[in-house]
């Protein structure tokens, strides 16, 4: 009889076990660290995949962190993120920047004439008149920050003794060539499990900035969006500026002849008389590789929901591909469009920059109150989704949402640089 309990128990006792596994994996996830400045750490060469870690989910995936060699990028830490037909890479020595991303035949991303993930001892940020920046320009999705983004310009900071003095700032700040202090791998488990990159980036001074990157990179597995949350802290006790900029950068297949933003802007101004020329109401279409092409640059206002959210795509020529970047105007309320159809060995691009503020040099941006400040200790916020839209219907509805956004409300169009917008 006791016997026969036993096997009747047998099924109960099998599941509470499967329920106890379940609950643990759904509250303790996976972690690895990669780099630690305070424990003196750093782990070349790691990976872990589906093969060796059941997440319940037919999809598979694989996470690799090695170090890149020759030229330019010698030394350079990688992180590669595989998850269904999603993939996309993390650079932790440029500032935990995404490099490219792919989604079945779509690319996020684009060929710029620097092939190489460039190493910052390799980048001069004041060459040509600020513009060092450039030398090393190539990835997918950039931070512009933290103390300042946008065009390279003079300003004017207090110094150690007091006293207001003149700077030279450089093109975008510097965050993009800070290497992370920290950076942990973990793996959520759960109905959902979740594939996450977690970095720390600080650009500190003695006298000076004293600013904290905390970012995480996370997708959920079998999703085809990337979502980019960050903070950005004021480590020190007293109040001080900040700006970031966030500059996705698109080419091919995404961006060709007929290709076409759209965004739910609510007024679009031309940076200056170049943006300006032409017929304006051109500002969101995109034309082929054009030898001697000058970038184009405008200013939006975008519509967005109660709650901030806004939304906008970059739809491909056909209308069957698009990729589109959603956020919060409440947390970014400036969005610059950077077109650079130029030929394809001279970097055929156009660049998606939500924001703080407009890439203009920081002490105009100042002057229109949209320089933010951070209390001592105080944290700032920022969300970023980045979906790849695969078929029409996904297109389409990302069409609709935008739409939605404008409640029929035409865009107003500047037909020249406007004084509250543009330098």
């Amino acid at each position: 009889m006791a016997s026969s309990m036993k096997y009747a128990l047998l099924p109960y006792m099998t599941a509470l076990l499967l329920c106890a596994r379940k609950d643990l994996e759904s509250v303790e996830p996976l972690r690895q660290i990669i780099l630690d400045a305070d424990r003196n750490l750093r782990i070349d060469d790691w990976s872990l995949s589906s093969d060796e870690l059941d997440l319940g989910t037919p999809v598979r995936w694989r996470v690799e962190k090695d170090v890149l060699h020759g030229g330019r990028q010698e030394g350079v830490d990688r992180i590669r993120v595989q998850s269904g037909d999603l993939s996309f890479t993390v650079i932790p020595t440029r500032g935990m920047n995404l490099w490219e991303a792919r989604v079945g035949d779509v690319r996020l991303g684009w060929d710029s004439p620097v092939k190489e993930v460039v190493h910052p001892h390799h980048v001069n940020l004041e060459a040509r008149g600020g513009l060092g920046w450039l030398e090393g320009f190539a990835e997918w999705v950039n931070r512009c920050g933290l103390a300042s983004c946008g065009a390279p310009g003079e300003d004017r900071v207090r110094s150690n003794t007091g006293s207001i003095v003149p700077v030279n700032l450089t093109l975008h700040g510097k965050v993009s060539y800070l290497p992370a202090r920290s950076v942990e791998i973990v793996i959520e488990r759960g109905p959902k499990p979740v594939i996450k990159v977690r970095g720390v980036v600080d650009e500190t001074m003695m006298f000076g900035t004293q600013l904290r990157l905390i970012t995480e990179i996370s997708t959920e597995v079998g999703s085809r969006s990337i979502v980019v949350a960050d903070e950005i802290r004021n480590l020190a006790s007293t109040e001080q500026e900040f700006q970031i900029l966030y500059h996705a950068n698109f080419g091919k297949p995404l961006l060709g002849d007929g290709s076409r933003l759209v965004a739910p802007a609510l007024r679009v101004t031309p940076r200056d008389q170049r943006a300006a020329e032409g017929d304006i109401k051109a500002w969101s279409a995109y034309g082929a590789p054009t030898s001697g092409y000058v970038e184009q640059v405008y200013y939006l206002d975008l519509a967005a929901a109660p709650d901030g959210r806004t939304e906008v795509l970059l739809r491909g020529p056909s209308g069957e591909r698009g990729a589109s970047v959603e956020f919060s105007k409440k947390e970014l309320p400036c969005m610059t469009i950077w077109k650079n159809t130029a030929s394809e060995p001279n970097g055929y691009v156009t660049g998606i920059e939500p924001a703080t503020s407009y890439s203009n040099p920081r002490s105009f941006e100042r002057k229109q109150g949209r320089v933010p400040m951070l209390k001592g200790g105080q944290s700032f916020h920022a969300t970023l989704r980045f979906t790849a839209h695969l078929d029409g219907e996904a297109v389409k509805a990302a069409e609709a949402r935008i739409a939605k956004l404008l409640e029929g409300r035409e865009t107003k169009l500047d037909k020249d640089p406007a004084p509250d917008v543009s330098p």
